[in-house]
């Protein structure tokens, strides 16, 4: 059976879209991750996967206790752009999480040679932590 086009089959344009977009990051920025899920979980079954979107799903299923789910919607993103540094730390995140130790630690001690002091802080206090 064909995934939908939801875009073609609701007639949204890009702004249409944005919208979405704008609506959900709102919610996200306020710390109302319930609603925000519904806004990134429409836009993940759009048929132009966007990374962001993606990422920023995984991100929100971190912030409500669902791993498993976040662990999913970061591998895709990952699939799209397997260098971002972010959606990288928040997979180590779910894995710990998940308590896959050994590949959360792997993970950890590589982002801990970021050039990014953030990501690199972020991943040394996971290592400290599951170590």
């Amino acid at each position: 059976m064909a995934k939908a086009n939801w875009i073609e089959l609701l007639g949204w344009n890009e702004e249409q879209i944005e919208d979405i977009r704008f609506a959900g990051y709102s919610f996200v920025k306020q710390g109302q991750y319930e609603y925000a899920l519904k806004f990134f979980e429409v836009l993940a079954i759009l048929p132009d996967e966007n990374v962001y979107d993606l990422q920023t799903l995984g991100g929100i299923y971190l912030q409500v206790g669902n791993n498993l789910s976040a662990l999913n919607y970061l591998e895709k993103a990952l699939a799209i752009d397997p260098q971002h540094e972010a959606t990288l730390l928040n997979r180590t995140k779910a894995l710990f999480l998940l308590g896959y130790k050994r590949q959360g630690l792997s993970q950890a001690n590589k982002l801990e040679r970021s050039s990014d002091s953030y990501i690199a802080d972020q991943a040394r206090a996971l290592t400290l932590a599951y170590s």
